[in-house]
């Protein structure tokens, strides 16, 4: 059996690694190459590109990078159809993957995605279409399917690989130790997101609102967790001229840093999952590019009431969210020093966190791995 991943940024490569390794659990000699970070290399799956490749987001962002993105697609889209795979398999970054995808199976071959996108949250209309590219849809979250309903797509609901490989009782003390961090403050880390632009529009925010915590409340250690360390230069490129005394940078450890924190200020994304399997109260934020957002707003792109997963897992406001003017300095500290200052409402934040854990933790990678070769092991 042979398949072709295609991940686009770090979380991807993440969930990809971990369902190579399933997929080789399953079946040793199955084939395995695609659009590949370094996690899911080091788990064997050969690179026919890296996920640097899909680094852009945003409308009007993507925009400019189109042409380069429609050459790379059709490029592999051709390595892919002369491999001659059982299947593709997309793994996230949907407005690429789906549409390689529906190429693909114009020409033949089955296709797969691993992470539904958020038609839940916006762009609903996409639905038809995507049931139209897929033979299978493989998703994190227990909603996700009924969205499809009526559609004919095959989607299965298989749990979230992170709440799988996270401990139901992190150990913030070994994780503190583990980064040389004090035992005995309060600590916040700070997230820009894992993707450049991310890191451009959010750096100068973050500074600025340690810098702020760091005014009110002397005590508090704040740390700046980067994806990777590649990453750290163009963060204090971003950050400019801002205060970044007393702020400690640490990358390629997010999970570890987020474990050793009492609140995180997370960029709205796939690290706030992990900040709520850690058990680390958290403030969500996002900046859009400007135009972005206002087009998503005008076009009434957006269906849910809650953009941070944790809020749309728990169903209601679970953990603040500002976005776009409502993510200043000052709110943004305000809302970190009121976590920090409430010992019962962390303790309802960790009762929560626990439930949706265990709804999540159901052997993810294992379970999309059975999908994929039940769906797609005839095909040799």
């Amino acid at each position: 059996m042979q398949l072709v991943l295609g991940a686009g940024e770090t979380s991807g490569d993440q969930l990809g690694a971990a369902l190579a390794r399933s997929l080789r659990g399953l079946d040793p000699t199955i084939g395995l190459a695609g659009v590949t970070g370094p996690a899911m290399r080091s788990a064997g799956v050969d690179a026919l590109a890296g996920i640097d490749r899909l680094d852009v987001m945003g409308l009007f962002e993507v925009l400019g990078h189109l042409p380069r993105l429609i050459r790379f697609r059709r490029m592999l889209k051709r390595t892919i159809l002369d491999r001659a795979p059982s299947a593709f398999v997309g793994i996230d970054a949907p407005d690429f993957n789906l549409g390689l995808a529906r190429q693909l199976r114009r020409a033949g071959l089955p296709t797969a995605q691993f992470v539904c996108p958020s038609v839940w949250a916006w762009r609903g209309y996409r639905i038809p279409k995507i049931a139209r590219s897929l033979d299978l849809m493989l998703t994190l979250f227990p909603f996700e399917p009924d969205c499809f309903a009526g559609t004919g797509l095959d989607c299965r609901f298989v749990g979230h690989p992170l709440a799988d490989a996270l401990p139901r009782s992190p150990d913030r003390a070994a994780a503190r130790r583990a980064l040389d961090l004090p035992a005995d403050r309060p600590i916040v880390a700070l997230l820009p997101g894992s993707r450049g632009g991310e890191i451009a529009r959010h750096a100068a925010l973050l500074a600025a609102t340690a810098a702020r915590i760091g005014r009110d409340r002397p005590d508090v250690e704040r740390v700046v967790l980067l994806a990777r360390d590649d990453q750290r230069a163009a963060f204090l490129a971003a950050a400019g001229e801002g205060d970044l005394d007393g702020l400690r940078i640490v990358a390629d450890h997010t999970r570890t840093g987020l474990t050793a924190a009492d609140v995180a200020l997370a960029a709205s994304g796939t690290v706030t999952l992990e900040a709520l399997l850690t058990r680390t109260p958290m403030v969500v934020y996002y900046r859009l590019p400007a135009m972005t957002y206002a087009t998503a707003r005008a076009l009434r792109l957006v269906r849910t009431a809650h953009v941070g997963l944790p809020n749309v897992l728990a169903g209601r406001a679970l953990v603040p969210e500002r976005i776009q003017a409502e993510a200043t300095p000052g709110r943004l500290a305000r809302d970190i020093a009121d976590w920090l200052d409430d010992d019962q409402r962390r303790d309802a934040f960790h009762a929560t966190a626990d439930e949706l854990h265990a709804t999540l933790a159901r052997g993810a990678a294992d379970r999309a791995a059975e999908a994929l070769i039940e769906r797609f092991g005839a095909q040799r």
